[in-house]
Formats: C-alpha cells, sequence, structure tokens
C-alpha cells in the first residue's frame, strides 16, 4: 500500500473538518441529530484536533 495517497487524503479530510468546526465558531451553527446537540464550545475542541492531524498528515505525505 502506497501511504502517500492516503496521507494527502487524510490531510485533506482532516482540514475540511477543521474548517467546519471554525466555521461553527463563527456563525454558531447548530449540530443537532436527533434529540441531541452538541454544544457550540465543542469546536474549540473540535478545531485545533483536526488541525493538528492534518498538519500530521501532510507532514508525513511529504516524508
Amino acid at each position: 500500500m502506497r501511504t502517500r495517497p492516503y496521507c494527502l487524503i487524510s490531510g485533506a479530510v482532516f482540514s475540511l473538518v477543521a474548517l467546519l468546526h471554525v466555521g461553527r465558531l463563527a456563525y454558531a451553527w447548530a449540530f443537532v441529530i436527533g434529540p441531541w446537540s452538541l454544544p457550540v464550545a465543542a469546536s474549540w475542541v473540535g478545531a485545533p484536533a483536526a488541525a493538528a492531524l492534518a498538519l500530521w498528515a501532510f507532514r508525513l505525505a511529504r516524508a
């Protein structure tokens, strides 16, 4: 299995997730699944975590 394409795709997906978290923080988007609602404050943890995973994947792809 070639790891470079996998790392690039993973980095792109995690970048998208990080951008969605930032958008959720900026515009206070609601995230509701049935009766369950995720607080906007959870994006303060999700955005840096997803960004760190994206950077990690892109660094692995470069190596």
